[in-house]
């Protein structure tokens, strides 16, 4: 078995779609619109298969983001390398982003930092 996508809802559609492609090397598709619901959405797809589904539909709640709650809390991408870590992390501090923690090797060995992505969602990055 395997998990076929992970999907979250986003404020900003086009700038989420944005985010995952330059940053995280995702391809996107070119989009779907529900035009009676006002439903949208882009698949975004990396290249080991994993694929995200990032939506939008006009009436959400937009809840705040807390780091120890119950439920999906991160998303985590595997760099390959302590090096791309330490870049990509410096990269996204230069745009911005609020970096949590990181570069570290954490007490059960992963080598990551986690930064407050697109519109706070949290996002780790590791080896």
């Amino acid at each position: 078995m395997k998990i076929e996508h992970i999907a979250m809802y986003v404020n900003d559609l086009e700038a989420g779609r944005d985010f995952f492609v330059k940053y995280l090397g995702g391809s996107a598709n070119s989009g779907y619109h529900n035009e009676k619901t006002g439903f949208r959405s882009y698949f975004i797809s990396f290249s080991d298969g994993a694929r995200l589904e990032i939506m939008n539909r006009p009436q959400m709640d937009d809840m705040k983001k807390t780091e120890v709650r119950t439920g999906f809390v991160h998303i985590a991408f595997s760099l390959g390398s302590a090096e791309r870590v330490d870049k990509l992390t410096e990269k996204l501090r230069q745009d911005g982003y609020e970096i949590l923690s990181g570069p570290r090797i954490t007490g059960d060995g992963y080598y990551e930092s986690c930064i407050a992505g697109f519109e706070g969602n949290i996002i780790e990055l590791t080896v």
